[in-house]
């Protein structure tokens, strides 16, 4: 079935909020870093800012800027009034107002298509989709991120994070996912099932970060080779 630009929810963040969702320390930007389900997210454009490597995988690197561009601006009326009608399902410490909220979330949208054709060409934003494999060698990354994409959606079924997880760990020496909540922002159904398969032969943590947007969601789940 065709992946279509109806389905897809741009909602990108920056590097400040990468930094605090997955507690990269200045030695973490250094590392060579493949960051799953990006969206349109300005990480990989301000880190190549900056010299640092940073590569981005993502369904929606299928389409245009253009039509990334229209389909964000029909996202951002519905998210936002969904935001402003439940308050109280979010903190408001560092980001103080829902008008914050989304002056933030345009500002990154907006920084991702500014670099989106020259990123696409130096294959910094590649179109894929897990679990298939990607063509890159084990442990060909030091670390892999997944924001607001593994644990998320219970819908894919324990399966696909295993094996999504699965392939993350081939290429990764380590991996963190953030947030460890499902889409209601209660602790995800598949969080237990994750934690017992993969330790066995990894090793497994929840740790506290600095971001919490939604509630209870200052949580992210680190997943190493035993070996690092």
């Amino acid at each position: 079935m065709k992946f279509e630009l109806k389905k897809v929810v741009p909602w990108g963040r920056n590097l400040k909020e990468y930094q605090e969702m997955f507690n990269l320390s200045n030695n973490d930007l250094d590392k060579n870093i493949i960051s799953f389900g990006d969206g349109p997210a300005s990480f990989n454009s301000e880190l190549n800012n900056l010299g640092k490597k940073c590569t981005s995988i993502d369904l929606i690197y299928q389409f245009s800027e253009t039509e990334l561009k229209e389909r964000f601006e029909v996202v951002k009326k519905q998210v936002m009034e969904q935001v402003r009608n439940n308050t109280e399902n979010f903190t408001w410490n560092n980001i103080k107002t829902p008008d914050e909220l989304e002056n933030l979330r345009v500002k990154s949208m907006s920084d991702f298509l500014n670099d989106f054709s020259k990123g696409k060409k130096e294959k910094r934003y590649i179109y894929h989709s897990l679990p298939e494999k990607l063509n890159f060698k084990e442990q060909t990354f030091d670390l892999g991120l997944s924001s607001h994409f593994l644990l998320l959606y219970p819908k894919l079924g324990i399966d696909f994070h295993i094996q999504s997880i699965n392939e993350m760990l081939r290429l990764c020496k380590e991996i963190r996912i953030f947030p460890i909540l499902n889409l209601n922002a209660e602790k995800s159904e598949m969080l237990n099932d994750i934690i017992k398969h993969f330790g066995k032969n990894y090793t497994v943590n929840i740790e506290k970060v600095k971001y919490e947007f939604q509630k209870g969601g200052n949580e992210m789940l680190t997943l190493k080779h035993k070996s690092q």
